[in-house]
């Protein structure tokens, strides 16, 4: 029997001679990776449910668009984290205290990458509820972890991606809101996010990575293009106006002006515009 007819099973090696082929090939041959393109597709699958497909070098990795994104349910929970928090609230009964091991905070870094693979794909396709609960869920996780593993360090390991998923949260809530055409919401959703990001460095006591937050500088330029995109007040366009006015030389025209913007402005401190 040759070697190419002999597949790892586990320990088990078996036969594949007369059964399907298991290369990966021909699937992958009309899906191409390409580097530094994010590639996603949904697909309906045997199970009639829909499913997220992330393309990557290797391969592929396909995931569940709910609940744990392997469709696993460890020790019959929905997700690692359900079980630990339920562990801490049985704790909590027998006045206990509960903590996470290295290999415990480890397990839900690895769960917590599941879900980060799920929310960039949903932000690829544009569905971003399914980012904000996802990116939601791993914050969630990050708190767990920051409370109760058993050494500050093991906390860190986890706790460091919290501006990058922030980010992404921001990204999609803002996202939601500039498809309205809603930009002041949006301005309001991305002002928001970076105040939230700030404040985790401030309590980190990370005064350096804040000033050179990768993070807070993306969400600082988009705030920028979304502020453009917002259309000008009465204020503004006077103001404009005014200003082209200067640039002309037509003084006359930039007093009224700069008189009716006096006069508008006090109106609308007293509320009477």
């Amino acid at each position: 029997m040759s070697f190419s007819r002999l597949v790892d099973k586990g320990s088990t090696r078996f036969d594949t001679r007369g059964i399907m082929s298991l290369d990966l090939n021909d699937l992958l041959r009309d899906w191409p990776y390409e580097p530094g393109q994010l590639k996603v597709r949904k697909i309906l699958g045997s199970d009639g449910k829909e499913k997220l497909q992330l393309r990557i070098d290797l391969g592929v990795i396909q995931m569940e668009t709910s609940g744990r994104p392997d469709g696993g349910h460890p020790h019959d929970c929905d997700s690692l984290l359900d079980y630990y928090q339920d562990m801490v609230q049985q704790a909590r009964r027998k006045n206990e205290t509960f903590t996470l091991n290295a290999e415990d905070v480890g397990e839900l870094q690895q769960e917590g990458i599941q879900y980060y693979h799920r929310y960039i794909s949903f932000f690829h396709l544009g569905d971003f509820q399914a980012v904000i609960r996802d990116t939601q869920r791993n914050l969630e996780m990050f708190a767990f972890v920051q409370k109760h593993a058993e050494r500050e360090e093991l906390a860190e390991a986890v706790v460091q991606f919290t501006p990058y998923v922030l980010m992404m949260n921001t990204r999609a809530r803002a996202s939601i809101e500039v498809e309205r055409e809603d930009f002041a919401a949006a301005v309001q959703q991305i002002e928001a996010g970076m105040d939230k990001i700030r404040a985790f460095y401030q309590e980190q006591g990370m005064t350096e990575a804040q000033e050179n937050s990768p993070e807070l500088a993306f969400l600082a330029e988009w705030l920028e293009e979304v502020r453009a995109r917002q259309p000008l007040t009465k204020l503004e366009k006077m103001q404009r106006e005014m200003d082209q006015a200067i640039a002309n030389e037509a003084y006359e025209r930039a007093a009224e002006l700069r008189d009716a913007i006096r006069a508008y402005a006090t109106r609308k401190r007293k509320g009477t515009t």
